[in-house]
């Protein structure tokens, strides 16, 4: 409706800003988010569970590496529904938690090049410990009272 309506009133999509058109863009219903956040938490737990169990298999410690990650992935993205994406980044890289979010980004990049580039599986299994941790600590860090703790 406010489109039509600025479509109307002579406004139109070139004299909005590029991020007023983004936001237009992705305007979803709050049910809807919440269905799409629960859809990409839930397929982010799944996705780090299966890679858990690939790690028994031979020869599994890739296939682990890539589903621990892209589950964690999932998982951080799915905040992005809630909250919108730009807002998402704006607050992972507030001062508060920029040292968690550089170091989990580290780690999901360190944990594919272990297991993926440099074929080593135990450096593959500590920085899926260390990706474990650091998301904790991320996740932690937006509870105010949990930052004093850690």
């Amino acid at each position: 409706m406010e489109k039509l309506r600025r479509v109307l009133s002579g406004q139109d999509d070139e004299e909005q800003g590029l991020t007023a058109q983004v936001l237009d863009a992705s305007t979803l219903s709050f049910n809807t988010r919440l269905k799409w956040f629960a859809i990409c938490f839930v397929s982010g737990i799944f996705f780090s569970i299966l890679g858990t169990g690939l790690l028994w298999l031979p020869g599994g410690i890739k296939l682990f590496a890539v589903f621990y990650t892209f589950g964690n992935i999932a998982a951080l993205a799915s905040t992005c529904f809630l909250m919108g994406p730009l807002k998402q980044l704006k607050k992972m890289f507030e001062t508060t938690r920029l040292l968690a979010t550089i170091i989990m980004l580290l780690c999901f990049v360190l944990t594919l090049c272990a297991a993926l580039w440099w074929h080593k599986k135990g450096l593959a299994v500590l920085f899926c410990i260390l990706q474990f941790l650091s998301m904790t600590w991320y996740s932690l860090s937006y509870i105010p009272y949990a930052r004093k703790m850690c």
